[in-house]
């Protein structure tokens, strides 16, 4: 006859618990790890089909490229005040967002809203544009945000970026190059980073600045990271991209 001790409730009960736990930690760990790795390529694969739209569009009906200005030492063409958009309605796609220093192929749709649902989780984008900032090239303050982990990881190495780093906003009217300056960590209540002059309200604007917002530290939300960027000049999508992304840009049939 065996001797073996028969499992108690209370044992029974820790087991399942632990399997449980387990399966809840693979879960977790499919949501934030595996689950990113598909939509980050998905979204990459979606920025890249739309890139190509609006330059095959731009090789469909060309326009003469505009001769630009012979400044004296100029190191880069200079093709005058940059066109600035009309907003789009809501979740409409408006830019495609280029950022180097985050990855040799990264690239996000941006889309109209900061929406969570239809833009910062979807497949198809992964930033959304502040609805009450300006647009690519104005003066002003053009807002974006994307999440930091989850959902594509889109600025989940955000605070890699340094000094001059460039970030390349393509619309159908062109490219616009802004340069990183700094950054800043604010509450999650801070909308002041979003004034025309980030954190002077009421404020004249003058510069052309872009503000990158993300939550902070990742896969926590405490706080927020702001990048702040300056406008650095745009060219027309007939003049070719940015020397910088121009091998990117090709491989992906643009």
């Amino acid at each position: 006859m065996s001797d073996r001790r028969r499992p108690s409730v209370l044992g029974v009960i820790g087991e399942l618990l632990i399997t449980a736990g387990v399966l809840v930690l693979l879960f977790l760990g499919w949501q934030v790890w595996w689950n990113s790795l598909v939509l980050a390529g998905e979204q990459t694969n979606a920025a890249a089909a739309q890139s190509r739209q609006w330059l095959d569009q731009a090789s469909a009906s060309p326009s003469p490229v505009p001769t630009p200005a012979k400044t004296p030492g100029a190191t880069k063409p200079d093709y005058g005040p940059p066109p600035v958009m009309t907003a789009p309605a809501a979740y409409q796609p408006f830019a495609v967002i280029y950022v180097p220093r985050l990855g040799p192929e990264w690239k996000r749709i941006i889309r109209q809203t900061v929406d969570v649902q239809q833009v910062l989780n979807s497949y198809t984008a992964g930033v959304g544009h502040y609805p009450d900032t300006q647009m690519p090239g104005a003066v002003g303050n053009f807002a974006v945000a994307g999440h930091d982990s989850g959902w594509g990881n889109a600025f989940i190495d955000l605070s890699k970026l340094r000094l001059n780093d460039a970030v390349y906003v393509q619309t159908k009217d062109g490219w616009y190059t802004y340069r990183f300056r700094n950054f800043e960590y604010v509450q999650p209540n801070a909308v002041s980073v979003l004034y025309p002059v980030p954190r002077q309200q009421g404020a004249t604007a003058v510069d052309r600045i872009m503000t990158i917002t993300t939550c902070n530290p990742p896969f926590h939300a405490g706080e927020r990271l702001i990048a702040y960027n300056l406008f650095d000049g745009w060219q027309p999508l007939s003049a070719g991209p940015p020397a910088e992304i121009a091998a990117q840009v090709a491989a992906q049939g643009g």
